[in-house]
């Protein structure tokens, strides 16, 4: 890119939340507490940009401890083995003056795919100190069987305990430099 300008997420303004069924009957969300990320545009044109993502797996708070210690052992993210889940190669393409989709690898437990995220674009602002700042909503579903989240439990009504779908809802602030 001609003008690259690069942005780094901005820990204090950014969330990182997923949603998936529990009994069928109801939703837990879930949030990662630890996680780094840049972009690299092209000055705040953010078509073309190009964006990586890291999230330290151990990190996941679902407000229950004992859930949060399942999700990290190997039944789940393994995050003694895989420390991080990481968003690579991404690339922001423009929709729209406020959307974009972002195409990208994702990578859980070391196994990667292809996932495409819906980006609504906030707009690029400065705050009260200079400092230029750029927000994005991200969303989108991943099937957790995708990357080996496989297990499950029956009920005795015949469903299961977990959903295979999980919804992502990110909220990025960015900071220049």
């Amino acid at each position: 890119m001609a003008n690259t300008k690069l942005w780094k997420v901005d820990p204090a303004h950014t969330e990182v939340q997923f949603k998936v069924k529990h009994l069928v009957i109801s939703t837990v969300t879930g949030t990662f507490k630890v996680f780094d990320g840049e972009v690299h545009s092209n000055g705040d044109d953010f078509d073309g940009a190009e964006a990586s993502f890291s999230i330290e797996a151990k990190s996941i708070d679902t407000n229950t401890a004992d859930r949060d210690n399942h999700l990290r052992s190997d039944d789940f993210f393994a995050a003694d083995k895989y420390p991080t889940i990481d968003f690579k190669n991404g690339v922001l393409h423009k929709v729209s003056d406020e959307e974009f989709k972002l195409k990208g690898d994702l990578i859980i437990r070391g196994i990667s795919k292809p996932v495409e995220l819906k980006v609504e674009f906030g707009g690029v602002a400065k705050d009260p100190w200079g400092v230029t700042k750029a927000g994005f909503e991200i969303t989108g579903k991943v099937n957790r069987k995708d990357f080996n989240l496989v297990w499950n439990a029956a009920t005795e009504t015949g469903g299961f305990l977990l959903g295979d779908d999980v919804r992502l809802f990110i909220n990025i602030q960015l900071v220049e430099g």
